[in-house]
């Protein structure tokens, strides 16, 4: 709906101890100390084996632009730790990072993106499962996340290096910076346009319900009244007043003191000549925002039958 793909609940690749899963519950939790790693091939060269960060919520493992293999290797810590295949066809990391090393990052990959390992390998839980090939090119999503890794780690080293400062005084660019736990980081504004275009607006009235059911409290989308404002004004500016009134409707259903929604609304009912309602929408924004003297110019002209 609207080209953003629901958030995947797929078994995760790897199966932790109760440690794991209660660290995995923590949103994006080790995101910045352990993806902020992967965008300079030196500091990732160096880092030692860790048993796991990240996140696996919801069902989820790990993801990204590692290729391990499937097979045996020593656990990635002990007393239950998950076992982690020997990583192969590895072409953006160094090529002797072991399956511990690999497997926080792939960890914070599936917590930036929201997927699980089957986005970019071929291969299902349990990790020994036959027939798994993680070192495989197929996918072209794989593909993309080396091309993504790369410009990542051009952009961070390229302002370290015209800016002069230390990395440690830079702000990284990570996968979690675009995507913020979707896999697809569009805006919400953009996908409301695209979708209210394409299937019409009451598919994307239901469609912004269910992302906020599904997002809400995550740093996925803006959900504050700014992005359904924005929607109602480009629905304006596209001569569709309908949709922009239903935009403004769905926006005061979560945000009842939005008083720039009930001026949009105004205006789309001006521009459906119904000016009765145009009149009660701005008169309901001047009463939540008084000190809004453009509000009570507006509703001035608009009584006048200016």
């Amino acid at each position: 709906m609207g080209g953003t793909p629901a958030r995947r609940r797929t078994e995760p690749c790897y199966h932790f101890p109760p440690l794991y899963q209660e660290m995995c519950m923590k949103r994006f939790s080790l995101v910045s100390t352990l993806v902020g790693v992967f965008v300079l091939t030196v500091a990732i060269s160096a880092q030692a084996p860790q048993g796991g960060g990240g996140r696996g919520g919801g069902g989820r493992g790990g993801r990204g632009g590692a290729e391990p293999q499937g097979g045996a290797a020593p656990p990635a810590q002990g007393r239950g730790g998950p076992q982690v295949p020997t990583p192969k066809n590895l072409q953006f990391f160094p090529k002797d990072m072991t399956g511990a090393q690999i497997l926080p990052i792939m960890q914070n990959f599936n917590a930036a993106l929201g997927v699980n390992c089957t986005y970019c390998h071929n291969a299902e839980p349990p990790v020994d499962r036959p027939g798994n090939d993680f070192a495989s090119d197929d996918k072209e999503t794989k593909k993309k996340a080396r091309v993504m890794l790369a410009m990542a780690r051009d952009v961070n080293m390229k302002l370290q290096a015209e800016l002069g400062k230390p990395a440690a005084e830079l702000t990284n660019v990570q996968c979690v910076t675009c995507h913020r736990g979707v896999a697809i980081p569009k805006q919400l504004v953009a996908i409301m346009m695209e979708t209210a275009g394409k299937d019409g607006i009451n598919k994307a009235v239901q469609q912004y319900q269910d992302l906020r059911k599904q997002y809400y409290g995550a740093q996925a989308y803006d959900f504050s009244d700014a992005t359904l404002f924005a929607a109602a004004n480009q629905s304006l500016a596209m001569n569709k007043p309908d949709d922009a009134i239903a935009f403004a409707q769905l926006n005061l259903a979560y945000h009842a003191t939005s008083a720039r929604s009930y001026q949009v609304m105004s205006q789309a009912y001006q521009r459906k000549m119904d000016k009765d309602k145009a009149i009660q929408a701005l008169e309901k924004a001047a009463e939540i925002d008084p000190m809004n003297q453009g509000y009570k110019n507006q509703l001035q002209q608009l009584k006048a039958g200016a």
